[in-house]
């Protein structure tokens, strides 16, 4: 299906308005995984001419979008990778874990970012960070775009390693998410250590509901649902 290449325009724009002269395009992966980390990426591109094909990684193929992603690598001014573990997802929540993965990639760059070019509709980074959020930035905006395909490119290797001693679940194929296969191991073998026991799937799984832990939220305030997705769906 044909698409419309990312631009620098949200960059230029924020460039004229903020004076901001270093502009990092960010973007997760993971978010709706049942297993392993959320992932972010942070990249700095310049205003340059993007590699032909770029754009949000999820409408590439795969071998589209690993050929990409090792040119990205060395044709980005910068990047940097933050993940947040299913431990720090399952105590934090997935928006808290969310900044935390962003922090961190922010953190490993070798200059801070004047301004943050965020995928999504939802400002999750926050202050001190001067963030400007864009609906489907990931196909709109060269460094968000390229922060998605290194992203999505690292986390599936990452994942496609921890399921070598879990071969059950297919996390080469689905990177944790939740896949027929992933199901089917899921129920007779329940979690591995790099699943999510905070989330609504074991709630389907009677023989695994004990493994399940629940947040305490003394500040009386809603438990988030994001991305927690049952077995009937």
């Amino acid at each position: 299906m044909p698409y419309e290449p990312p631009t620098h325009t949200v960059e230029r724009s924020l460039r004229a308005t903020t004076g901001a002269k270093i502009v990092a395009g960010v973007d997760e992966v993971g978010r709706g995984a049942w297993a392993g980390p959320v992932t972010v990426c942070a990249a700095i591109t310049g205003l340059r001419r993007p590699p032909e094909g770029l754009t949000d990684s999820k409408l590439l193929t795969i071998k589209r979008r690993t050929a990409l992603a090792e040119e990205l690598r060395t044709w980005v001014t910068s990047y940097a990778l933050g993940h947040a573990s299913p431990e720090e997802i399952d105590a934090l929540g997935m928006t808290a874990a969310l900044r935390l993965a962003a922090v961190r990639a922010l953190d490993a760059l070798p200059v801070r970012p004047d301004a943050v070019i965020l995928d999504g509709k939802h400002d999750y980074l926050g202050t001190p960070w001067r963030v400007r959020t864009v609906i489907k930035g990931d196909q709109s905006c060269v460094a968000v775009a390229a922060a998605s395909v290194i992203a999505k490119v690292q986390r599936d290797k990452m994942m496609a390693e921890l399921g070598i001693d879990h071969a059950d679940f297919g996390f080469a194929d689905n990177a944790g998410y939740p896949s027929p296969v992933h199901k089917a191991a899921l129920a007779e073998r329940g979690p591995t250590p790099y699943h999510r026991l905070s989330w609504a799937y074991l709630d389907a799984l009677p023989q695994w509901r004990h493994l399940k832990k629940v947040r305490s939220w003394a500040d009386g305030s809603v438990p988030e649902i994001e991305g927690q997705l049952g077995f009937d769906f």
